[in-house]
């Protein structure tokens, strides 16, 4: 049975410093939410572990739950012009999810390196 590399790090830590889940040195991405196919220092493949569209249904959810509650706070409160809701939750819909995205990103990706959550890795045999 061939050895897999097993994480050194926590994913959790991985996640957050945008480090490679296996080393926790090299670099996860290359530009905005482009994975490195490999770790510069270990040298472990990346690539293959794609977190699909799950971090971008979290920023959904979190930043709609905050901006929607927030919108309903003002308008209930203030109720000020549809032109000042505009210019208050549009920047922050666009500023929270493009923040929110790569660190989501980096905490599923992490998370699917450590638990091995690849597909076709559960071990079910389908006919």
């Amino acid at each position: 049975m061939a050895e897999s590399k097993q994480p050194s790090v926590s994913p959790f830590r991985a996640g957050i410093t945008f480090r490679c889940p296996v080393c926790g040195k090299g670099k996860l991405f290359s530009g905005y939410l482009k994975v490195t196919p490999q770790c510069a220092v270990c040298g472990s493949a990346l690539a293959l572990q794609d977190p699909g569209d799950g971090p971008a249904v979290f920023v959904i959810l979190i930043i709609g739950f905050v901006v929607v509650g927030a919108a309903m706070f003002t308008e209930i409160i203030y109720s000020p012009p549809y032109w000042v809701h505009a210019v208050l939750w549009l920047p922050a819909i666009l500023g929270g999810s493009l923040g929110l995205l790569p660190l989501l990103k980096s905490l599923m990706f992490a998370a699917r390196y450590h638990f091995d959550a690849a597909e076709g890795t559960s071990g079910d045999t389908q006919p």
